[in-house]
């Protein structure tokens, strides 16, 4: 079971090949897949004046690895 699952969370290779080519929709598609894992990157430990901690996305962190990953897509390679 554990394979069979794990399949269904991967891109496909036509969304990849489009994606490569700069398919804006593939991207976006690409970029969705990831968005989670993106965020989970991105969280940082904040404290506030009283010491409790609190978790926040750093939006700044996320969108440099947004773009980081978009420019990896367009420079990837599908032959």
């Amino acid at each position: 079971m554990g394979n069979k699952t794990r399949s269904n969370h991967l891109l496909s290779y036509p969304l990849i090949v489009l994606a490569a080519s700069g398919d804006v929709d593939a991207i976006n598609a690409v970029l969705k897949h990831y968005e989670g894992y993106i965020a989970a990157l991105s969280t940082r430990q904040l404290y506030d004046k009283s010491g409790n901690q609190h978790l926040c996305v750093d939006e700044a962190l996320r969108r440099r690895l947004e773009t980081k990953l978009i420019t990896k897509i367009l420079t990837f390679n599908v032959a």
